[in-house]
């Protein structure tokens, strides 16, 4: 519009300066038409913009969050408590996890991790949960009524809603020890976090171990967050019915079965517990399991448990 009214002013310039009529009128053809051309030149030059603008933003919303992003979600808030203690961005990042990885969740339970992973994959990975078969939950909770045992039956089918409320979606659920053919070969990572010492207080520990390699594609990590008992602890006392496993345990069996011990870390290593509570780890936060507020306090001041965080590789 601008430019249409410049080209207004010149002609009325010529009109004042120039006394031939027709001299005036071919001028005057000419600026219109230049200041079209201006204006035309100027929308589409816009409408780009706009386009691009708007494209961009499409592509921003569709983004994968950073972990960054997602660990500082309000809905973390109650979560990030236990930060300082799970160090989630530090052990993700040493299991070597992107946005775009198949990720499958050992017992993701309530969803700690859940609500990290379900949000974080959704927009390139592929999120899955991993839980007990039945033979396992009914040693665990002998007394289950009917609708307990129904919803735990059901858990497969009722996990991607479950991660929905956490951010998710997940792709599905599998059970211990009857993972289907088809998702053999298909993740990138299995992550154990504190998920083996009821596997291996019942036995089926190389259970674990041999749904890890089922599930990995060829050069696939496992990642494993434990509790760790001392290394001279006996054997009784580091079978998994007390939380704590013995590291050197935990590595032989994913050695014997052809896993490559990549790395060990300390990021959730704690000397301060002497693991050797009589109720195990449910002794120290966040369970605190306990009779007296003294011993509370003095648990709470221990802080979680001490944990090995080792990162294998299947070749």
């Amino acid at each position: 519009m601008r430019v249409l009214l410049s080209s207004v002013a010149a002609l009325a310039l010529l009109a004042a300066c120039d006394s031939d009529p027709a001299q005036v009128a071919e001028d005057a053809a000419e600026a219109v038409t230049e200041a079209a051309e201006d204006v035309v030149e100027a929308t589409e030059d816009a409408a780009s913009e706009l386009a691009g603008s708007a494209e961009e933003a499409v592509e921003e919303a569709m983004a994968a969050p950073t972990l960054e992003q997602v660990l500082a979600d309000p809905r973390r808030e109650a979560d990030s408590a236990r930060d300082q203690w799970r160090n989630p961005r530090l052990t993700l990042e040493f299991f070597q996890v992107e946005a775009d990885d198949t990720v499958v969740e050992a017992l993701p339970g309530g969803g700690w991790y859940g609500r990290i992973l379900a949000p974080w994959l959704a927009a390139e990975g592929q999120y899955y949960g991993l839980n007990y078969p039945m033979s396992v939950f009914e040693q665990l909770f002998p007394n289950m009524n009917d609708e307990q045992r129904a919803r735990l039956e059901g858990w497969e089918a009722g996990f991607p809603a479950a991660a929905a409320a956490w951010g998710g979606p997940a792709q599905g659920g599998y059970t211990f020890g009857a993972i289907p053919e088809s998702a053999a070969g298909t993740a990138d990572v299995v992550l154990y976090i504190r998920a083996l010492h009821n596997m291996a207080r019942f036995g089926q520990l190389d259970v674990a171990v041999n749904d890890a390699w089922t599930l990995l594609k060829p050069g696939g990590v496992v990642g494993v967050v434990q509790h760790r008992a001392p290394a001279d602890e006996t054997d009784e006392r580091a079978d998994g019915s007390r939380g704590y496993l013995r590291e050197a345990d935990v590595i032989a069996a994913f050695e014997a079965r052809g896993f490559v011990l990549e790395a060990a870390s300390s990021i959730n290593a704690n000397p301060n517990d002497p693991a050797d509570h009589e109720i195990g780890v449910w002794a120290l936060p966040p369970s605190l399991r306990v009779d007296t507020d003294e011993q509370r306090a003095a648990n709470t001041a221990i802080g979680e448990t001490d944990r090995m965080t080792l990162r294998f590789r299947k070749p």
